[in-house]
């Protein structure tokens, strides 16, 4: 199966490639043999170097360029075309060649990445094309393979196809991402057509489709077993979302021997997640376990917290040195001073209260 199929991708040009085209048959420069290379000036953000993708697709496009008789009724229409080159145009076929370098090769700055050597109309045609697919799916590939260096190991997927500009895009676009060195796609399509491994967990329409979120976690499970991912942010990740995926891990999975399961987070709430971890100084897992067993999580204290803590212990110490002696000479209040240590522990607990995190 082949996407370019259900369209023909040949007047998938800039319209002044027709008229120059046009104007190399009425000045003689129809055979004329031509280079162009297809080459990048610099690599955004300092990447150093990009991926080569695209090349696929440019080659089944050249196999199959051709006009059709309604191509040529609309060119005509447009009363700018010789009829002789319109007859050249209803039998043409691609004769030149192509040099390129092969797909997930990393290339670099003015490096050609596709050299054509071809007649000068049929090199001039096949220009947008090549520089639109190519572009494209080499910008996808090195922003994917980016990421995927920055994962150092990690498993990254494709789910970019709710994303994408148009269908072509989504579809090319996940074929250029596994080029990059993602692991697979969400698109079903690309797994189809280019063998691109498609694979995905839940929406939150299922969990709303259950009665409860343990329920449609329950039968999430029970129907996919083996390494299911769970969606905990449907209503309430801390609260509800991670308990529950937890005890269907213990009631469904673990009975079972089954010991793989993972949560997703989506809508925003793994920044949240990720931000409140860090400013408890806690990891992620230890977050998520503070937030299940109950522990409120706060913000790490700024620098000068531990110091007024400490100046306020200190002058609570003072007042229960000044207690001792006024109580063995008898010379102050007693009741008054048991009472200003009574309100400088309080104070402290306030503080420590407000900056620490239960337990710690």
């Amino acid at each position: 199966m082949n996407i370019g199929e259900k369209l023909n991708m040949t007047m998938l040009c800039d319209f002044y490639e027709l008229t120059m085209g046009n104007g190399y048959f009425e000045n003689g420069f129809k055979d004329k043999i031509t280079y162009f290379d297809v080459f990048f000036r610099r690599v955004p953000d300092k990447g150093g170097f990009a991926i080569a993708a695209g090349l696929e697709q440019l080659i089944r496009y050249i196999e199959d360029l051709h006009f059709t008789p309604e191509d040529i009724e609309y060119l005509r229409g447009r009363n700018l075309f010789c009829e002789e080159f319109l007859e050249y145009l209803a039998n043409f076929r691609f004769t030149g060649d192509i040099y390129a370098v092969p797909e997930g090769t990393p290339v670099f700055p003015r490096e050609p990445m596709v050299i054509v050597r071809a007649k000068a109309i049929e090199a001039q045609l096949i220009e947008t094309f090549t520089l639109l697919t190519v572009n494209h799916q080499s910008l996808i590939a090195t922003k994917a393979n980016r990421v995927v260096r920055a994962a150092k190991g990690r498993v990254v997927l494709e789910f970019g196809s709710r994303r994408a500009q148009g269908v072509d895009a989504a579809v090319d676009g996940a074929r250029a991402a596994y080029i990059g060195g993602c692991k697979g796609t969400a698109c079903t399509l690309t797994d189809q057509l280019y063998g691109v491994p498609a694979g995905g967990t839940m929406a939150h329409s299922w969990v709303q489709m259950f009665p409860s979120e343990y329920e449609a976690f329950k039968a999430y499970c029970e129907t996919y077993p083996e390494n299911p991912t769970l969606l905990v942010d449907t209503y309430n990740t801390l609260k509800s979302g991670i308990p529950n995926a937890i005890r269907v891990f213990n009631e469904v999975l673990k009975p079972r021997g089954l010991t793989k399961c993972g949560i997703r987070l989506d809508s925003g709430d793994m920044t949240y997640l990720t931000k409140k971890a860090r400013k408890a100084h806690l990891s992620l897992g230890g977050f998520v376990r503070s937030a299940v067993s109950g522990a409120e999580i706060k913000e790490a204290p700024g620098a000068d917290i531990p110091k007024l803590i400490y100046e306020v212990r200190r002058v609570g110490i003072n007042i229960d040195q000044i207690l001792k002696i006024a109580h063995t000479k008898g010379l102050l209040d007693v009741p008054q001073l048991r009472k200003a240590l009574e309100d400088n522990r309080a104070v402290e607990r306030m503080i420590v209260d407000a900056y620490t995190t239960t337990g710690s």
